[in-house]
């Protein structure tokens, strides 16, 4: 897409649980932003965000979008929960459907209104083999050793569309996210990059959060790694199936579902405005 082009749609900014999010429709066909175009609407003002939903046209019968998620530094991301809920509200908004299907580069994801600004989203089943995280290295997934880390304990490894890696520590304000999140995040060990993510357990069902993510940095609320987390840490019996996720920016409640091993997200979302996208946004 040519700047051009760009210029003049609007963009929607909303938030989900602090999650800075921009939804930016180019349904009709149009190409998708360059990674220097999604850069520049994130360097514009009032158009920072930690994720930028595209919604396009749809790839599969009954969706009613193909979703590309673009990270802040113009990468792509597989999964964003905080987002999904988002563009649920949009499409919600605009079909009057309370059920609804969009489809993301990880699968089709199914979305429920619950609420006038609260949703459910299905993120699907977490994947756990080393190949599937990717891990380059040894032993099992559920408690993996990483050089560097040492004084944190093993991570828990998740890929919930996003590869994650969890921290469970024991003073979740001891720790110095800005410090460790990059080297983590670009450590050797994930060939892909990864989320990094460090827990406090504050009892049964209640777990405290914060987030480094792969392609953005520290954010007030990250609805993968809540994920990652609640099945990290029932894969190491810190917690039970169902619990609340307290991220900085607000609280999501998580069930990891024995049934068919998906994992379910709730929480609110936030219209903020909607701006225009000019073409000296791009010069």
């Amino acid at each position: 897409m040519t700047t051009s082009k760009l210029a003049g749609r609007r963009v929607i900014r909303m938030n989900g649980a602090g999650n800075k999010i921009l939804v930016l429709d180019l349904r009709g066909g149009l190409s998708l932003p360059t990674p220097e175009q999604a850069r520049a609407i994130h360097l514009a003002p009032g158009l920072n965000y930690d994720q930028m939903m595209v919604l396009t046209d749809p790839h599969t019968p009954g969706t009613l979008a193909y979703v590309p998620i673009y990270n802040n530094d113009g990468s792509l991301a597989g999964a964003c929960g905080n987002g999904t809920r988002c563009v649920a509200d949009r499409l919600a908004r605009e079909t009057g459907l309370n059920h609804l299907m969009i489809e993301t580069t990880r699968g089709l994801i199914a979305c429920e209104r619950l609420g006038e600004s609260e949703y459910r989203v299905d993120m699907g089943a977490p994947r756990l083999t080393a190949a599937e995280i990717p891990f380059a290295g040894e032993g099992e997934t559920v408690a993996a050793n990483i050089p560097g880390a040492e004084a944190f304990g093993p991570a828990g490894l998740v890929n919930m569309g996003n590869p994650h890696a969890v921290f469970f520590v024991p003073d979740f304000a001891a720790v110095d996210l800005a410090k460790l999140g990059p080297p983590l995040e670009t450590h050797p060990l994930f060939p892909e990059k990864a989320n990094i993510s460090f827990a406090q357990i504050l009892g049964p069902g209640r777990i405290k959060l914060k987030v480094w993510e792969r392609g953005v940095g520290a954010t007030l609320a990250c609805g993968s790694a809540a994920c990652a987390t609640l099945v990290a840490a029932v894969r190491r019996g810190l917690s039970p199936r169902e619990a609340t996720v307290e991220l900085p920016g607000g609280a999501l409640f998580m069930g990891w579902r024995e049934a068919d091993d998906h994992v379910l997200m709730t929480g609110p979302v936030e219209f903020e405005r909607e701006i225009e996208l000019t073409a000296s946004m791009f010069a």
